[in-house]
């Protein structure tokens, strides 16, 4: 096997201690942290890693293949990057890096409403083929605004967010008094200085702003502004009075993200949705759920041939996507292993971990003796 990969670093896990290393406290905690106790981000990940697959090794085998059609696209592997806000507060300029990354490896790349590039300079950098996740706007016109923008640049998909009716309570970020800039108390001041790299690299980019909204925001907004601004621009309770008006106006496709029930699946059928993303906020949002694995299953097994049904959540790995395709999933998003991947080797990260999960994924399927990820629930051991 060849690896076109930083050696140093062969795993996620690599990935993330030197990530921990390399960027402030506060954005590491962002980044690593669930809600509440952390109880759902390790259920993600622990039940996710209890899926067993079975090889058949005296089976002909005329190769493995990677490419996986999405919605007509033909991608060179079956996962993408997920949306994640705040990126460049991370590791700076980390949104552009990783759009690059993803268009030069033929992977989706989500763009998210809150994190520091805009919609425009991802689908440049993507020549149009970035997607958008949307948080939904509480007044209309900023709605349709921003759509017609995502429209103009060529997205092909509109993702929007049903997750998110509530903040997620988050003891780290509270205790860090994280925000859009940092509150720059003492203690986060002397974790910057810490960090040289992560201070030079911010100098040179500047200091990360929500791109995308940046046409609606009052100029000079200071902290306790811009949560307010922030808490009466955006409503995240979807419902089928919200979702209608956007299936009407988007030509494109439309996914559901945060699904978690049959409910919420049916619903999203019922409305004309192109695909869901089953997914929990990566643990983000509510401590007390399943974990994404578990209603994957029945809801792929149920409504997989009405909907484009993917997942989030979790995955850290090559085989993690392995498990989630054998479960049932037609595809599958990332967004921790990304950041982790640029917050550790920069401009270099992006690339890097893209590489390392599709080796890996590679191994799977060569040791199983899988030729196709459609073929992956051929090989799930029912437990």
């Amino acid at each position: 096997m060849t690896l076109k990969i930083n050696t140093k670093y062969p795993s996620v896990t690599d990935l993330r201690l030197r990530a921990q290393k390399k960027i402030p406290k506060f954005a590491f905690e962002y980044l690593d942290g669930g809600c509440n106790e952390d109880v759902n981000l390790y259920r993600n990940t622990s039940e996710l890693r209890d899926v067993q697959l079975k090889p058949n090794y005296l089976k002909n085998h005329s190769g493995a293949s990677l490419k996986t059609s999405l919605f007509g696209i033909k991608y060179d592997a079956p996962f993408g990057i997920a949306p994640v806000g705040l990126q460049g507060l991370m590791w700076p300029n980390s949104p552009e890096i990783l759009a690059k990354a993803a268009f030069k490896h033929n992977i989706p790349f989500i763009l998210s409403t809150v994190t520091t590039t805009s919609i425009e300079r991802a689908c440049e950098l993507t020549e149009g083929k970035a997607w958008f996740q949307l948080y939904h706007p509480t007044e209309d016109t900023l709605r349709d605004d921003i759509i017609k923008r995502a429209e103009a640049a060529h997205c092909p998909v509109l993702v929007i967010l049903c997750d998110v009716p509530t903040f997620g309570f988050r003891p780290r970020d509270i205790r860090n008094g994280l925000a859009m800039p940092p509150k720059m108390s003492a203690k986060n001041i002397l974790q910057i200085l810490g960090k040289p790299h992560w201070a030079l690299e911010t100098l040179k980019h500047g200091q990360p702003s929500f791109e995308t909204l940046k046409p609606y925001m009052p100029k000079g907004l200071d902290l306790r502004q811009l949560g307010k601004f922030m808490d009466q621009t955006f409503s995240g309770r979807l419902n089928e009075e919200k979702i209608k008006p956007i299936r009407d106006m988007w030509k494109g496709k439309l996914v559901l993200k945060g699904v978690a029930s049959e409910h919420d699946t049916q619903e999203a059928i019922r409305l004309g949705l192109d695909g869901i993303i089953v997914s929990n906020h990566g643990g983000r949002q509510l401590d007390a759920g399943q974990s994404t694995i578990k209603p994957l299953k029945t809801i792929a097994e149920k409504y997989g041939d009405k909907i484009e049904v993917m997942m989030d959540s979790g995955l850290r790995s090559g085989p993690d996507v392995a498990r989630s395709l054998a479960s049932g999933a037609k595809f599958t998003f990332l967004g921790r292993s990304f950041m982790y991947g640029v917050s550790a080797l920069g401009k270099k990260g992006g690339d890097h971990t893209i590489s390392l999960l599709k080796t890996e994924l590679q191994q799977v399927m060569e040791q199983l003796n899988c030729e196709k990820t459609e073929d992956f629930p051929n090989f799930l051991i029912n437990q």
